[in-house]
């Protein structure tokens, strides 16, 4: 696989961290679990419960050192944004993602939950118009395909 890097732009390849001093190609002759910088998802920005899922797996390929750690914090975040969203269409994609965790293909993983940020934002701004127009305290019964921010959401 050939990877091109822009001067300064760093890639993480097994744990490893490799910045390329100015732009150049790399090529990857076995099989390596790497990362692009430019798909880290940087701590401040894992602000939803798919971001935060996002964060935990790009975690486990930047330091696999602590993969055990993560992944127990995987599992309980994982059961959290099910429990969060009612939309089927993303109760199937995580449902992916969990039977690509159980083989340690989190890149994998990560696409598909990346591929989730849209529905999830849609879905988040839909709940939001529907509080706004909502003045009582009492919550109303979350219809089909939304997302419930829920106390028990694992921060990270």
């Amino acid at each position: 696989m050939k990877i091109g890097l822009k001067a300064g732009e760093r890639l993480y390849i097994n744990g490893a961290v490799i910045r390329a001093e100015r732009k150049t190609n790399i090529e990857l002759l076995n099989d390596a679990v790497f990362l692009l910088e430019a798909h880290v998802l940087q701590p401040e920005d894992a602000t939803t419960p798919l971001r935060q899922l996002y964060f935990i797996l790009q975690t486990m390929i930047i330091d696999p050192q602590s993969a055990a750690t993560a992944q127990e914090m995987f599992h309980l975040v994982l059961g959290s944004v099910k429990a969060a969203f009612s939309t089927e269409e993303v109760l199937n994609r995580l449902e992916e993602v969990e039977e690509l965790a159980k083989t340690e293909r989190w890149f994998e993983a990560m696409k598909i939950v990346r591929s989730l940020y849209p529905i999830e934002a849609k879905v988040m701004q839909e709940n939001h118009r529907r509080e706004a127009h909502t003045n009582s305290s009492i919550s109303p019964v979350p219809a089909r395909g939304t997302f419930q921010s829920r106390a028990e959401m694992a921060a990270i």
